[in-house]
């Protein structure tokens, strides 16, 4: 698909009963996507279904957190599809909230659980800063009447100082465990006036108290084994809940996935929301239509409706260009590449979508840079291998290596090798000039098709001054054209050529004079501005006409790394140098491989996509029953 589906602007016309059905057969059809514009508010003040929306979200909510304790099937099969009315909506609604009043008791005695969990991780660490006591730690807890008593760290370097300074206010200082750069020291003293002095001295000395917490009265021993006999206690009370709640789950999923399937049926009608407006027993229903599901789509209503309804359509009107959303269907081929062109944005409705030329770009390049039919091989068998993991992007691995191994054929290289063989083409190092050359050709080609696409792109907007005069407009790709030919010329002849000349400078000309006319700005100002920005124009083409030469750069690299491993692996005995070619070649695949990728999509989306698109477009987002769960 070259462009997005002509869409069509519908304005649906039905009974308020009715609307229900309608949704669903919208949605069941998966091609109508709702238009949330004001339409008619004085005639048609009603948004319906406030209340079903209310009850809507409620269920999803509480379905959603019980789902977070009982796992549901993805996707569901859809039975007995149906309208879901307002009745049997809140009946499911009153159920979750049942259900979810004991799913919530469960999660908050797995929250207790946690909670003490982590309090016992957290005295256990602490208690490691007391074990080496080896007394009952109630001993010093807590202010004594007699003794003043100071447990904590110090930095190992100042105990022997720190030692002496206590000794002469009457303390003891005794080092029970040491710890990276500190000690853990126990200081000891008869209660007098000295006990500021010594908390000055301590903090000196760089001494950090380490308070005993309350639960730890007892022996250290006593104390671990007791905190070992809570945290058993938790782990067994954590798995007798979880199996309990495990054996909920058993009782009440069949349930829970009607009502999933319930919500799926009833969420139609709700994402219709201010698409749809009604005056009491009438309502209009706006939104977007691609032009060829019409007939379908008024034969689904005309099936499902016993009440009359009426099916306007019109074409988007220019100002509302932006508003159309761009319906681009992807079979499984052009998936992986349709991503990647989503990362940068979706394309206006009636711009040219870039997958195909993305693809086929793509594709080449990869294989230009990394030409070589081993590694080429190699590629399609891993991307053939991970396809579980790689799901639809297994195609672009396959189709990335099968081009490096059409292209390792032209260059005559296997693995590295390119004496096995002779070259269909040029092995790339034989003439680096050529390859170049080749690469800035390609970058050529490459950058005119791109720039007439953006010419296209903005006639089909109606843009006619920016088609023609606006960077990369007509002119401009003249005077990228007129230069490159007079350049040619001056290269084979050593004159530039009259009609290049007067190309170029007509066109750099009338460039001038639009930048001049479309800058708003004092005389001056807006002299040097459209100076500037023309100029920019320019050098733009060929900074980007200059940025082709790293597809031939990495053709060579490509070569060089493998001459490199070679030359490693002859410095070595017969199994070190397999070992080398193998391990080399597989630096070779990883490494350069992702190297080469970013390398690829950098040229796709800066030298390609800035250009001619704005992927700044609307995703046809249609209504649907979503299988996948409710949003």
């Amino acid at each position: 698909m070259i462009k997005p589906l002509p869409m069509k602007h519908v304005l649906l016309q039905v009974m308020t009963d009715d609307l229900p059905r309608v949704s669903l057969t919208l949605a069941d059809l998966g091609l109508f996507s709702p238009d949330y514009r004001p339409f008619e508010e004085e005639n048609f003040p009603i948004i319906p279904g406030e209340h079903y929306r209310e009850l809507f979200h409620q269920a999803s909510s509480r379905l959603e957190k019980i789902r977070r304790n009982i796992p549901l099937r993805e996707p569901l099969e859809l039975k007995d599809i149906h309208v879901v009315g307002e009745e049997e909506l809140t009946r499911y609604n009153n159920w979750l909230g049942t259900v979810w009043e004991r799913c919530s008791q469960f999660e908050e005695t797995f929250r207790e659980l946690t909670s003490e969990e982590r309090m016992v991780d957290q005295l256990d660490q602490a208690l490691d800063n007391f074990t080496a006591l080896n007394i009952d730690l109630s001993l010093i807890h807590g202010e004594k009447h007699f003794l003043d008593i100071h447990l904590g760290m110090v930095p190992r370097d100042n105990i022997t100082q720190l030692k002496e300074a206590v000794a002469l206010a009457g303390y003891m200082l005794f080092v029970y465990m040491a710890h990276g750069d500190n000690d853990h020291v126990i200081i000891l003293g008869p209660k007098s006036e000295k006990e500021k002095e010594i908390v000055s001295v301590l903090d000196t000395a760089g001494f950090r108290p380490l308070p005993v917490p309350a639960e730890l009265q007892d022996e250290p021993e006593r104390v671990r084994q007791d905190l070992l006999d809570r945290k058993q206690k938790v782990l067994t009370e954590r798995k007798r809940q979880q199996d309990d709640m495990s054996a909920c789950g058993d009782e009440l999923r069949n349930e829970l996935e009607t009502a999933q399937r319930i919500l799926i049926m009833a969420e139609p009608f709700v994402t219709l929301e201010t698409a749809a407006r009604s005056s009491g027993r009438l309502t209009v229903i706006t939104g977007w239509l691609p032009a060829r599901a019409i007939k379908r789509t008024r034969k689904a209503l005309t099936r499902e409706l016993a009440n009359p309804f009426c099916l306007e359509t019109r074409d988007s009107l220019r100002e509302e260009r932006h508003l159309v959303p761009s319906y681009l269907p992807t079979g499984k081929m052009a998936s992986p590449f349709h991503t990647l062109v989503k990362q940068y944005g979706i394309p206006r409705y009636g711009e040219v979508d870039p997958t195909i030329l993305f693809s086929l770009t793509f594709i080449a390049m990869f294989g230009m840079m990394f030409g070589d039919i081993g590694h080429g091989l190699t590629l399609m068998l891993l991307a053939f291998l991970l396809r579980r993991k790689l799901k639809s992007f297994t195609l672009l691995g396959i189709s990335a290596g099968a081009s490096a191994a059409v292209f390792g054929v032209l260059y005559g290289s296997i693995f590295g090798y390119e004496e096995l063989f002779h070259a269909v083409w040029i092995p790339p190092l034989s003439d680096p000039i050529y390859m170049l050359t080749a690469a800035l050709l390609w970058g050529i080609g490459f950058l005119t098709l791109i720039t007439f696409i953006c010419i296209h792109n903005r006639f089909i907007e109606g843009d006619i001054s920016r088609a023609v005069f606006d960077t990369n407009g007509l002119i401009s790709i003249l005077l990228y054209l007129s230069v490159l030919w007079g350049a040619y010329n001056f290269y084979a002849s050593g004159s530039f050529g009259i009609t290049a000349a007067i190309l170029s400078l007509g066109s750099l000309l009338a460039l001038l004079a639009y930048k001049l006319i479309e800058t708003h700005a004092p005389p001056g100002e807006r002299m040097l501005v459209a100076f500037i920005e023309t100029f920019e124009t320019f050098t733009g083409y060929i900074s980007n006409t200059l940025s082709f030469l790293r597809v031939a750069a990495f053709s060579l690299n490509h070569v060089a790394l493998a001459i490199a491993v070679f030359t490693l692996a002859d410095m070595m005995d017969t199994m070190g140098h397999w070992l080398t070619v193998i391990g080399g070649n597989i630096f070779i695949l990883v490494l350069e491989g992702a190297i080469v990728t970013i390398q690829v999509l950098r040229l796709e989306y800066y030298e390609g996509f800035s250009r001619f698109f704005s992927g700044d477009g609307l995703e046809f987002k249609p209504l649907k029953l979503n299988q996948r769960g409710t949003a």
